[in-house]
């Protein structure tokens, strides 16, 4: 490896770039919220590469160009851009869709809908810890009526320590991760040499070298998602404009008989960036990735051929993808169990073996750190009144989750991967048994729903990929630690403020497009807690089968992987191909892989990478014209083409 240049060589982390982020964030997180929740449209952050990151980057490098010519002392560098997109990208996935967006629904929905005939009240809203909810019925009702304005002190007061606690939870849960991510980084990036694939677009638009914005093949692809995007876009304003077929179809809508009537959802759909996104992966998981879907679905066909579909939640889909989560988690741990056997030596005798040299914090400062955030954060869990064993197995699956996600990311860069329904707030009752739990341990696992429910935007891939942009471009990786703290800190305080913002003046209830959010992520923990308390789910035997099965498979994929480097099978594409979002993208892998296998077997690698600047002219042209009609919607209010999903 090539050493670092001395820090004082090192450029782009710096208080002006850490400024324009801060101010950037809320505004970022605020067209979020907009396009997710109020206009239900466009959902940037249920995709691995957040597109309305890439449209700031890419206006902050259109600005580099203004600047060039009237101001050349003020140009941002390449290292500059990229702190502000790192920075981004956190605050991002905090206010994303499966995390604060969820959070502030979640601990005020059961004081507003609690009623004589759903017996909540005597159920379980007196174990709801008061400081982590909001229950006064006169602030709820301006929270889901709207008309209203959040800045009276008796509003601010009510939310002022929830939103202070759940604050304070987050932070702790990004510094473990951050920890975490010093432990893994020079593993993966320098030892294992993962790939990374999502930092490619992001490097590319910020190098200061020319080349990339001169090549007529992204130009080109460019072209061809801008056309599409704005021919959609003509259409959904004017049906008199012809539109493309390009997401209309659904084999679930034609009147199939038994058992092909099983399928469910399943689209045909073609989006020009999932296609760009998906010529970057390796063969062997976009092959995966279309193929396991089918076999999803064969499993879904071949139970209602054999009556077995009558087997509720038969054949347990969450739960063997949760499984090969796991064992993806445990595969990625294995494979760097010197390094890691090395750090605790280290961390046990307290003789440092310069291992650690370069890195953002040494590697015992982030094994202590690492450990003091997460008794920090069972702690905090314990007083919310779960029981101690079932905190560290929630905090176990967790971990394990978030290290599978983050390697699936660094190692092959998926373009989604949500797993909805598997965490460990559903999977734990699931296998226990939910009135073994008892009452307290369930509300405190309705309770932590919020950062659970599902993992697309998930925060700690993106820390790891700030590591491998700063090893590109040589950026100081202790600043970046502290940028992304901060970023952290001010992506919670935006995202709250923003959604109790908007939400005090159009309703959580109210001037919410179909099929209403917030109603569906307040209600969702709730009822599933309601069904648990009434006796509804049952565990069974069959769903700890299915984690098993999942877990299984994923080991001897792996194995065969390893042992065979022709085999076509990859565990991942196993793992994320029964997920919402692959649902969406599955059309688009086969369309990748038919064209990467063709351009390989008849150019080979350097046809393959001529080709490379077309697909990222798609992703980057769908994510230009994507952002841009969202802005022209909140802008003119009205509603405008969403390319995704």
């Amino acid at each position: 490896m090539e050493k670092r240049p001395d820090e004082k060589y090192i450029s782009g982390v710096t208080l002006r770039a850490i400024i324009i982020a801060l101010i950037l964030i809320p505004l970022n997180n605020y067209w979020v919220f907009l396009t997710e929740i109020v206009r239900y449209a466009g959902h940037p952050t249920t995709i691995s590469l957040f597109y309305n990151s890439i449209f700031i980057l890419l206006c902050l490098v259109g600005l580099n160009v203004i600047l060039r010519r009237v101001k050349p002392k003020w140009v941002f560098s390449q290292g500059e851009l990229l702190t502000i997109y790192i920075m981004i990208n956190i605050a991002s996935a905090l206010a994303g869709h499966d995390m604060i967006q969820v959070l502030v629904p979640g601990i005020s929905h059961p004081f507003k809908f609690a009623t004589p005939e759903n017996k909540w009240a005597g159920m379980f809203l007196d174990y709801i810890p008061k400081w982590l909810s909001v229950r006064d019925k006169d602030v709820l009702d301006g929270f889901y009526q709207g008309a209203g304005t959040l800045y009276k002190w008796n509003i601010v007061k009510a939310w002022l320590t929830p939103v202070a606690m759940w604050t304070f939870f987050i932070m702790t849960l990004i510094f473990v991760m951050l920890c975490m991510t010093v432990l893994l980084r020079k593993q993966w990036t320098e030892r294992e040499k993962l790939t990374y694939p999502l930092v490619h677009l992001p490097l590319e638009i910020s190098s200061e070298k020319a080349s990339f914005f001169g090549n007529k093949l992204l130009w080109v692809g460019l072209a061809i998602a801008v056309a599409i995007d704005l021919i959609q876009g003509l259409h959904t304003l004017y049906p008199s404009v012809p539109g493309l077929m390009i997401k209309e179809i659904n084999l679930a809508q034609f009147p199939l008989t038994p058992p092909w009537n099983a399928i469910g959802n399943c689209p045909i759909s073609f989006y020009p960036f999932g296609i760009g996104l998906g010529a970057l992966l390796p063969v062997d998981l976009l092959f995966s990735s279309w193929f396991f879907f089918i076999f999803w679905k064969a499993e879904l066909i071949i139970s209602a051929q054999l009556g077995w579909n009558q087997i509720p939640r038969f054949p347990y889909v969450n739960e063997q993808s949760f499984g090969a989560y796991m064992g993806i988690a445990l595969f990625a741990l294995w494979s760097g169990r010197q390094h890691f056997k090395a750090v605790i030596t280290e961390l046990w005798t307290g003789v440092r073996s310069g291992d650690d040299e370069g890195e953002p914090i040494p590697y015992r400062t982030a094994a202590y750190g690492f450990l003091i955030g997460m008794v920090i954060l069972c702690t905090f869990v314990l007083a919310m009144g779960m029981s101690w064993w079932l905190v560290i197995i929630f905090f176990l699956i967790y971990i394990a989750m978030s290290v599978a996600i983050t390697r699936m990311r660094a190692e092959l860069g998926p373009p989604a991967h949500d797993l909805h329904d598997a965490g460990p707030d559903s999977i734990i009752p699931a296998i226990i048994g939910p009135l073994k739990l008892g009452t307290p341990n369930l509300v405190v696992f309705s309770l932590l729903f919020w950062f659970n429910r599902a993992y697309r935007a998930h925060p700690m891939p993106f820390m790891l990929e700030g590591y491998k942009m700063a090893e590109r471009t040589a950026l100081s990786y202790r600043k970046l630690f502290y940028a992304i703290l901060i970023a952290a800190a001010a992506g919670a305080i935006a995202s709250f403020w923003t959604e109790l913002h908007i939400y005090y003046q159009v309703g959580a209830a109210s001037k919410i497009a179909p099929p209403g959010v917030p109603m569906i992520f307040g209600g969702e923990p709730y009822n599933r807690l309601d069904g648990w308390l009434r006796g509804i789910q049952q565990p069974t035997q069959n769903i700890q089968l299915a984690i098993l099965a999942g877990f299984v498979l994923t080991i001897l994929l792996n194995a065969f992987r390893m042992r065979f480097f022709w085999f076509p099978f990859h565990p991942v594409g196993f793992a994320i191909s029964s997920s919402w979002a692959m649902h969406q993208l599955w059309v688009c892998m086969l369309i990748a892989w038919t064209i990467k296998i063709l351009l390989l077997r008849y150019g080979g690698l350097r046809l393959y990478r001529q080709a490379v600047p077309l697909f990222l002219g798609l992703i980057l042209g769908e994510c230009v014209m994507g952002s841009l009609w969202t802005l022209i919607g909140i802008a003119l209010h009205m509603p405008t083409y969403a390319f995704w999903p």
